[in-house]
Parts: structure tokens; sequence; C-alpha cells
């Protein structure tokens, strides 16, 4: 299986999908999130966005579809390329695909020995490697301390430093290696996912694509559309929590000339949804998904 699709039951219910409306699903994936939109369509259209070259493979054959090669991001130009604005719903599952996690030739994974890659879009520039490679102390400390919420980052760039200007940190087993002396060897797991998470959104620039795609989802979507995100970790359902219940990702109430507060979304759930004990044991890597959902206000 490409991927197996989190919360799909929970996620399309909260889209509350209506027959001939125009939706977007912003990450494509395996087409799981899709395909179920599809079902509850009837003449709308749906389109979905997918950076990676390896989901177009999973392209579904229905003339209601249009798959888009591009990170989400990009995505209000598409949608007003093809003519699809305002949207009655937006999905966006943030996760890494199972795909990617288990191709080892990817680098996204602690299990295999790979080459530090990491990308998402396989055409992009910049791999794992050439940070780890190139980046500046402070810059390597910066990244694994805001995305990784490493205490010790200071310690583990200067390390990387060190080690790099006598060989190589070429492979996840070599990073992995350099890793181990940081933390014990009970934690080393917990650890590494950090660094290896830190690492991957750098790459990908994935939190400047979220809030990108957050500015933008209050154009268009239309009044009483639905937004609804799945997210990983805590850097990602910050901003997301924050977007639907100010409309900025900072979590700064904005008012009006009289002191009212101006509040874009109507949050649709007060606490994330969380999978059931029963899908966690179907699928252990949905155990850390959090989902939200919001209905934009205004007639």
């Amino acid at each position: 299986m490409y991927h197996q699709a989190v919360m799909l039951h929970e996620a399309v219910q909260y889209l509350a999908v209506k027959p001939g409306g125009y939706y977007a699903d912003f990450t494509y994936g395996g087409g799981g999130h899709s395909r179920e939109i599809l079902c509850l369509l009837g003449d709308g259209r749906l389109v979905a966005f997918d950076q990676d070259e390896d989901a177009l493979s999973n392209r579904i054959d229905d003339p209601r579809l249009t798959l888009i090669h591009s990170n989400f991001r990009f995505a209000k130009n598409y949608l007003t390329l093809y003519k699809t604005l305002p949207l009655d719903g937006i999905l966006v599952d943030l996760g890494v695909s199972s795909h990617q996690i288990d191709d080892p030739k990817r680098g996204f994974s602690t299990r295999f020995e790979a080459p530090l890659d990491m990308r998402m879009s396989q055409s992009a520039k910049i791999s794992a490697y050439e940070i780890i490679r190139s980046y500046p102390e402070a810059a390597l400390t910066d990244i694994f301390r805001m995305y990784g919420e490493i205490a010790n980052a200071r310690q583990l760039s200067s390390r990387i430093c060190s080690v790099r200007e006598a060989q190589p940190i070429a492979t996840t087993f070599d990073l992995i290696q350099i890793l181990k002396a940081f933390t014990s060897p009970h934690k080393i797991n917990k650890y590494t996912a950090q660094v290896f998470q830190a690492l991957r959104i750098e790459v990908n620039g994935e939190l400047k694509a979220l809030r990108a795609m957050l500015e933008d989802a209050g154009e268009i979507l239309k009044p009483g559309g639905r937004l609804v995100i799945i997210s990983y970790h805590s850097l990602e359902d910050r901003l997301v929590k924050n977007f639907m219940k100010w409309g900025n990702t900072e979590g700064e109430p904005v008012k009006d000339f009289f002191g009212n507060v101006h509040a874009p979304f109507n949050m649709l759930t007060r606490k994330p949804c969380t999978p059931s004990e029963e899908e966690i044991t179907l699928n252990p890597r949905s155990r850390s998904a959090r989902l939200r959902a919001a209905e934009r206000m205004g007639r």
C-alpha cells in the first residue's frame, strides 16, 4: 500500500462534502482521502495537489478530479487557473506518506542506511546532505532547536561541524552514529526522530509552506467553506490552531476600531480529534495525528 489515509472518515465527515461543490485535497498521496470525497461529490469538482512525483502514479481515473504536481503553497494560482474558486472545502494531511518512509533511498527513515535526502519533491535542489555538509554551525543550531526542539542543539551542531571536516556525513547511519553520543541509549530513537524531523522541515520548507497555505485559505474558501487539517507535531498543530482561532499563525487577536475581535473562522473542534485505538492498532503511524476543523464565517 502506497499510503493508508489517516482518520479518513472523521476528515471527510468534518469536510461535509456537498454534491456539486468545489473541493481541494492539498496532500493527495495515495489518493485515499480524495477517493472518499469523490464518492460524495456528485457532479462537483476536486482539485488535488502533491509535490512528490511518485504520488502521480496513484491518479484516480475520474473526470471530476484534477491532480496537480505542485506544493500546496501554490494552490491558489492553480485553482484560479482551473476556475474552481471559491472552494467549499479544503483537506490537508501534513504527514509524510508511508511510501516516502518505506522507500530506503528517500532517506526519511531511521531504519535504513540511505543517502541523507529527505526531499518530498525529488526535483528540489537542497537535500539533508547539503544542509549537514554546508550550513554554518549557528544555522544548524537554529534548525535543531526550532524544528526539532533539541535541548543540546549547540553541542550537536558543533560536533557535526567537527566531524564533517574530517569525513563526509553522507548517509542516515553516518548521522545516527554521531547522535548516539548526545543522548542515552533508551532515548536514541526519540532523539533521532527529532533531529530527522528538524532536517526534513528545513529541506522541504514545511512550516513556510504551511503558513503560506493558511494565509490563502481565508481567501479561497467561500463563506461556510470547511478547512480540515491533520497535523503530526506541535509546531504544525500550533500554527493550525492559531489560524483557525484568530485568522493568523501568530495567535494574535485582530481587533477592529471599536476593540471587537475579528475571527474569520468558527472552530468546529474545541480540542483536536485523535485516531481511535482501533486505527492506531491497524496503522501505528497514525498515533501522533491531530485533526482540527473550522468553518469560514460570513455570508
